[in-house]
């Protein structure tokens, strides 16, 4: 479905060296601190910037060849880009009518309508919530296979969150579809993607399964004492705490079983990215 391998880009002070790959029924995550590389990721997979070297495919095919039609088979969602705000939501619809062969008028309205999207209000009246719902709307309406959605909880509160991660389950209800998503709200990402990428200076650090990031991973406590003596084969990151010592570890049971001692915590995807950026190998 899309496939990027030793993708680069080099700015001033930035630098992009990005390989990942999201299967057919695979929703994947893609997290990180702001200005890590996310946004910069999406823009060249949708052939928005051009990168220096490596290889972008979509659909079997570089961004650039892609033909109209095969663009209507993904719904994008950008964190830096929207629909003009002197448009209201009727102005869109013809528009989206226009633009895709396959969109879903009715349904769309009807979606509004269950998010208190005003039809007749222009849109730069919206609230950063409200603009965000209504962008991923309008990419769940053509029926799309690839979903591209860079922080679409952004500026959501909690019922709207989860109200929204529903509409994307339910897009995934269908065979064959796919979703390449980021998000800094890390708990949106715990429930809904199958895997997760961890980009950290435009390079990713870690890729796993959701499942095995929260099932085998773990953070253990120490003292000094109880470090020094510690086996570290499964150490991946530490941290010098005020206690002794925060450590990140793949093989959390190997430590509950050889180590019942220490205090071992379930970390949570926050936890994994922080230590993973800010810790020692």
């Amino acid at each position: 479905m899309l496939k990027l391998e030793h993708v680069k880009k080099q700015y001033k002070g930035f630098g992009l060296d990005c390989s990942l790959e999201l299967k057919k029924g695979f929703v994947t995550g893609l997290v990180g601190k702001n200005g890590a590389g996310k946004s910069t990721t999406f823009k060249a997979i949708l052939g928005l910037i051009h990168v220096d070297s490596g290889d972008i495919q979509v659909f079997g095919k570089h961004p650039k060849e892609l033909s109209p039609g095969d663009r209507e088979r993904m719904g994008v969602v950008l964190a830096d880009a929207g629909f003009s705000g002197y448009l209201t939501v009727n102005n869109l619809i013809p528009m989206l009518d226009g633009l895709y062969t396959k969109f879903k008028k009715e349904e769309f309205i009807r979606k509004c309508s269950g998010f208190e999207i005003p039809l007749n209000k222009k849109i730069k009246e919206f609230s950063t919530g409200m603009k965000r719902k209504l962008q991923v709307i309008a990419a769940l309406s053509h029926e799309a296979e690839l979903l591209i959605l860079d922080e679409p909880t952004a500026g959501l509160d909690v019922l709207a969150r989860e109200e929204l991660l529903g509409l994307l389950r339910e897009y995934m209800e269908t065979e064959g579809r796919a979703v390449l998503i980021s998000s800094h709200i890390s708990g949106d990402l715990e429930g809904f993607c199958d895997d997760i990428y961890m980009i950290d200076g435009g390079r990713i650090i870690l890729h796993e399964e959701t499942d095995v990031l929260l099932s085998d991973y773990g953070l253990l406590k120490m003292t000094d004492e109880q470090y020094h003596v510690l086996d570290k084969s499964y150490i991946l990151r530490r941290k010098k705490e005020e206690f002794g010592y925060s450590c990140l570890t793949d093989q959390k049971q190997f430590y509950q079983e050889n180590y019942p001692e220490l205090v071992i915590e379930r970390g949570s995807i926050d936890e994994l990215i922080m230590m993973m950026i800010r810790g020692e190998k």
